[in-house]
C-alpha cells in the first residue's frame, strides 16, 4: 500500500484472542451467576431492593415470568424503578396501556427514566403535548434518552431552539446521536451564514468538535463526515483512519471515500477493495468508480457490468458512464440510449453529451434542447456549446449572452470569446477583463490578444542596435511570452520581433526558428532577415525560400533580388513574378520593377 500502509496500521482495530475472550465470557457468566444467587437469598429475607435488581436481571435476561412476580412485588413495596421495569416488561409483552399506568406511577414518584418512557409512549400515540410533558419532565432529571426524545420531537414541531438546547443537552452528556445530530445542525448553520465568515467558521468548528465525540463514541456516519472534513482540510492520515473506523461499522460511503483516498494515494489495489466492499453494499458511486478501473485497464464488459450495478442502486451517473463507454467503442446508437437515461433523470453533463452526439449527426434541432436544459442546470461546457450554436447561426446576442454565462462560470475559451466581442465592440476595457480571465486560465489566443491590447497602449520604445543590452521587459512582453511559450507562432514572432527591438539577437533568433519550425511564414521570414544582417545569407535563403514557398510575398521579392545579385536572372524573375502574384501592393509594384527590369537585361 505504499505511503497508505503507515496511515491505517493502527492498533486502534486490533482485536482479542478468541481464547481470550472465552475467558472473560466465562468470568462475567460465573459473576452473574454468583450475584443472581446472592439477590435470591436478599430476596428470601424480604429485601425490597433485591427484589427490584433481580426482577431487571431476569428482564434483561428475557425470563419474563420470572422476572415480573419480583417486580411487582418490589412495585407493591413502593419501588420506582421496579414500577418502571414492569412498565418495560408489559410492554414488551403487548400491554402498552398496563405498561402506560405503571410508568406513570414510577414517573410521578420522580423517575426520570419512567418519564422518558411515558413520553414515547404518548408519541407513539400521537398525543404530543402529554409526550413533550413527560420528556420535559425527564429531560429536566437530567435524563439522556429524555433529553434526546425530547429535542427530537421539538424539531418535529419545527422548534429549532428549544430542539439544539435539548440535543445539545443529550450530547453532553454522552449521547452519540444527539453529538451527530446536532453537528449537523451546526453544518447546516455554516451555509447560512453568508457574508459572516467569523460566524460560519465558529459554527462549523463546533459542528467538527460534536463530529469528532459522536465518531469516538462509535457513531459509523460522525465518522464518515469527520473524515470529509479533515480530507478538504488535507489532514489525509487522520481523514482515512476515521473512514476505516466507519467503513469497518459498515459505512458504505465511508468505504467508498477511503478508496478514492488510497486511490489518490497510488494503491489502486487496495482502493479496489474497499470499493468492492461499499458497491456490494449498494453504494453507486462506488459501482462507478470500479467500472471506471476496469474501463482503464480495457476490462470492458467488467466495468459495463459496475456501470449497470451504478445504474441498479439509483446513481444516474453509471448510466452516464455506459454512455462513454459504448462512444469510445463506436457503439453510437447504444450510447445514444444510455445518454438519454440519464439526461432524462436530470443529468447535466449526460444532456450536454447527448446534445453533442445529435449534433454530429446533424440533428441540430433535437441536440439545442438538450444543450439548454444541459445549461439551466448548471453545465458550464453545455452554455459554451450553445454559445457556438448560435454563433454558426449568426445569432451574435444570443452567442454572447451564453458565452457570458459560460465565462462567469470560468470557462476559459468562453471568455476568449466574450473578449473577442468586447475587442469588435470597442470596449477595450471590458475586453482586457475578459482576455485576462481566459488567458489566465491558460489560452494561449487570449494571452496573445491581450498582449495586442496592451501593446497598442504602450509609448513607441526608443530604437536599438542589434547586440545591445536588453532592457527591462513590459507586460505586453511578458503575455507575448506566455503565449508563444504555449506554441502560439503569431505570439513567437511577436517575442522574436520585440526581442530584436530590444537588441538580443540570440533570443530573437530562438523564437524565429521556433515559429518558422512550427510553419509560421513570418517566423521564416524574419529569421531569414536576422541571418541576412548577421552575414549569414545562403542560411537565410532557405527560410525565405520556405516563406515563399508558404505564400510569403515579401520572401520572394528578397528571393528575386539575391538571384539578382547572384546574376541568376532566370531565376530571379521567377521569384519576382511570384512576389508580384502575392503582394502586398507595395511588393507587388517592387516586384514588378525588378521583373520587368531582369525582362530586358535576359533580352538584351
Amino acid at each position: 500500500m505504499g505511503d497508505m500502509a503507515n496511515l491505517f496500521g493502527t492498533g486502534r482495530f486490533a482485536q482479542p484472542s478468541g481464547q481470550e475472550e472465552a475467558t472473560d465470557e466465562a468470568q462475567e457468566a460465573a459473576d452473574e451467576a454468583a450475584e443472581e444467587v446472592r439477590l435470591r437469598l436478599a430476596v428470601d429475607g424480604g429485601d425490597v431492593e433485591a427484589m427490584s435488581v433481580l426482577g431487571a436481571m431476569l428482564l434483561r435476561r428475557g425470563d419474563f415470568d420470572g422476572a415480573e412476580s419480583h417486580l411487582r412485588a418490589a412495585t407493591a413495596a413502593g419501588d420506582r424503578a421496579a414500577a418502571n421495569n414492569l412498565g418495560v416488561l408489559l410492554h414488551q409483552r403487548g400491554y402498552a396501556d398496563d405498561a402506560a399506568g405503571w410508568w406513570r406511577i414510577a414517573a410521578v414518584a420522580g423517575s426520570a427514566a419512567a418519564a422518558h418512557a411515558l413520553g414515547r409512549h404518548f408519541r407513539e400515540r400521537g398525543d404530543e403535548p402529554a409526550a413533550e410533558y413527560w420528556l420535559c419532565q425527564s429531560a429536566e432529571q437530567g435524563h439522556v434518552l429524555g433529553a434526546y426524545a425530547l429535542a427530537d420531537l421539538l424539531e418535529h414541531r419545527g422548534d429549532d431552539t428549544g430542539a439544539e438546547r435539548w440535543m445539545r443537552a443529550a450530547a453532553e452528556r454522552g449521547h452519540r446521536e444527539a453529538a451527530y445530530r446536532l453537528a449537523r445542525t451546526l453544518d447546516r448553520r455554516t451555509g447560512q451564514h453568508r457574508g459572516d465568515d467569523r460566524a460560519a467558521a465558529l459554527a462549523a468548528d463546533e459542528a467538527e468538535q460534536w463530529y469528532r465525540q459522536a465518531a469516538a463514541r462509535g457513531h459509523r456516519r460522525g465518522a464518515l463526515h469527520l473524515g470529509t472534513i479533515l480530507e478538504k482540510r488535507g489532514e489525509l492520515k487522520e481523514a482515512g483512519r476515521w473512514y476505516l473506523t466507519s467503513a469497518k461499522d459498515g459505512e458504505a460511503r465511508a468505504a467508498c471515500a477511503l478508496g478514492f483516498l488510497l486511490r489518490d494515494a497510488g494503491d489502486t489495489e487496495s482502493a479496489a477493495v474497499w470499493w468492492l466492499r461499499a458497491a456490494q453494499d449498494g453504494d453507486g458511486n462506488a459501482a462507478n468508480a470500479l467500472g471506471a478501473l476496469h474501463a482503464e485497464r480495457g476490462e470492458t464488459q467488467t466495468a459495463e457490468r459496475w456501470y449497470r450495478a451504478a445504474m441498479d442502486a439509483g446513481d444516474d451517473n453509471g448510466a452516464y458512464n455506459l454512455g462513454l463507454l459504448c462512444a469510445d467503442q463506436g457503439r453510437t446508437a447504444q450510447a445514444e440510449q444510455w445518454y438519454r437515461r440519464a439526461a432524462y433523470a436530470g443529468h447535466r453533463e449526460a444532456s450536454n453529451a447527448l446534445a453533442i452526439l445529435l449534433l454530429r449527426a446533424g440533428d441540430e434541432t433535437g441536440a439545442e434542447p438538450w444543450f439548454s436544459k444541459a445549461a439551466e442546470a448548471g453545465s458550464v461546457d453545455a452554455a459554451f456549446n450553445l454559445g457556438i450554436l448560435h454563433a454558426g447561426r449568426s445569432e451574435e446576442r444570443a452567442s454572447l449572452r451564453w458565452y457570458e454565462r459560460a465565462a462567469a462560470a470560468g470557462h476559459t475559451e468562453a471568455a476568449l470569446q466574450v473578449g473577442m466581442a468586447r475587442l469588435r465592440a470597442g470596449d477595450e476595457r471590458e475586453a482586457e477583463r475578459f482576455l485576462r480571465c481566459a488567458a489566465g486560465g491558460g489560452s494561449a489566443e487570449a494571452a496573445y490578444r491581450l498582449a495586442t491590447v496592451l501593446d497598442a497602449r504602450r509609448p513607441p520604445a526608443p530604437a536599438h542596435e542589434l547586440g545591445e543590452s536588453a532592457q527591462e521587459k513590459s507586460e505586453c512582453e511578458e503575455w507575448y511570452e506566455r503565449a508563444a511559450s504555449q506554441g502560439h507562432r503569431r505570439a513567437q514572432v511577436r517575442v522574436g520581433m520585440l526581442a530584436a527591438a530590444r537588441g538580443d539577437v540570440v533570443e530573437a533568433a530562438r523564437w524565429y526558428r521556433e515559429a518558422a519550425e512550427a510553419g509560421s511564414r513570418n517566423g521564416a521570414f524574419n529569421l531569414g532577415l536576422l541571418l541576412a544582417r548577421e552575414g549569414s545569407e545562403p542560411e537565410a535563403v532557405v527560410w525565405w525560400r520556405r516563406a515563399a514557398d508558404a505564400g510569403h510575398g515579401r520572401a520572394a521579392l528578397r528571393l528575386a533580388l539575391v538571384c539578382a545579385r547572384r546574376g541568376e536572372l532566370a531565376e530571379g524573375q521567377r521569384w519576382a513574378d511570384l512576389a508580384v502574384s502575392l503582394g502586398p501592393t507595395e511588393v507587388g509594384q517592387r516586384a514588378a520593377r525588378l521583373r520587368d527590369a531582369l525582362r530586358q537585361e535576359l533580352s538584351a
